[in-house]
């Protein structure tokens, strides 16, 4: 049971969050070092956060990295899921066979993907459709742009409009289904273009504002099922699924791949990303 004010992150937690610099996590630890906050504790958010040496000052400070939180959880548990496996010496619990399976998932997803530049694009991770699929589900018309590269860097230099520019995507095929991408603006995570692209799937997309951040959503058979949504950001809600915990700490700072993996896709290299893609679309009007 949480104790504490919902809407205010508790020093301790803010300061394990971001790993501060011990000298301030130390100044910090008073009152009930295991205290919750929005279901988690100062070592959770250590631990979910990968800042290992706070963790490992907090537990020495008393704090229990076993006590279970999130989706069956806990911060032990996810330790045992990452780089520092005995963290927090002998476990006393032990990944499950399907967790082993996403752990080696991630790391071969995140090696393939990497983290390609996408500040000011979308992507649409798009499950069980291919490309063309996907451009007759858009109503989409194939456009032609000889230097890709120089438009991808500046999607202006062709001459093209602003209209144009927004109403133009890259649509890639991926084992899994298909990635939809956009250079420049919010198109491809647009609800408009999802509901067209998810009747009988499913799509997890993105886009990246370089002052928001990025921002995730879901849909699934045509309808919206989640928005605001925060991907590779360490985020794990209180009602999450203990894969979506999983998820959650194994993308952390990753959130291409873990939009790829919310949506079950497994690229073989950045190319869905960064292009050129296998079809080029110009959408119809009003499709955002």
């Amino acid at each position: 049971m949480d104790d504490l004010d919902p809407d205010l992150a508790p020093p301790l937690h803010e300061a394990a969050r971001q790993g501060l610099p011990l000298p301030v996590v130390e100044r910090r630890l008073v009152g009930d070092v295991d205290a919750r906050w929005r279901g988690r504790t100062a070592l959770w958010e250590a631990v979910m956060h990968r800042h290992y040496e706070v963790a490992k000052l907090l537990a020495e400070a008393g704090a229990d990295p076993w006590a279970p939180l999130i989706g069956g959880w806990s911060p032990g548990r996810l330790a045992l899921a990452g780089p520092h496996p005995t963290l927090f010496g002998a476990p006393d619990s032990h990944l499950t066979t399907a967790e082993m399976t996403a752990i080696a998932r991630a790391r071969r997803r995140i090696a393939a993907v990497g983290d390609p530049e996408v500040e000011g694009m979308s992507i649409a991770c798009l499950a069980h459709v291919d490309s063309a699929e996907a451009a007759g589900r858009l109503r989409a018309l194939p456009v032609d742009i000889p230097n890709f590269v120089q438009w991808a860097e500046d999607p202006w230099s062709e001459g093209m409009t602003d209209d144009e520019v927004l109403h133009t995507v890259g649509v890639t095929d991926v084992p899994g289904g298909c990635v939809v991408t956009q250079w420049a603006g919010f198109t491809a995570a647009a609800p408009g273009l999802l509901a067209r692209l998810t009747p009988g799937s499913s799509a997890y997309a993105m886009s990246v504002d370089p002052r928001g951040g990025c921002q995730g959503i879901a849909f699934h058979h045509g309808h919206l099922v989640a928005a605001d949504l925060s991907p590779g950001s360490g985020d794990a809600g209180q009602d999450d699924t203990g894969s979506e915990v999983l998820r959650a700490y194994l993308y952390y700072g990753h959130p291409v791949a873990y939009c790829c993996d919310a949506a079950g896709l497994s690229p073989e290299d950045q190319r869905p990303f960064i292009g050129p893609p296998t079809k080029l679309l110009r959408l119809p009007p009003m499709m955002h």
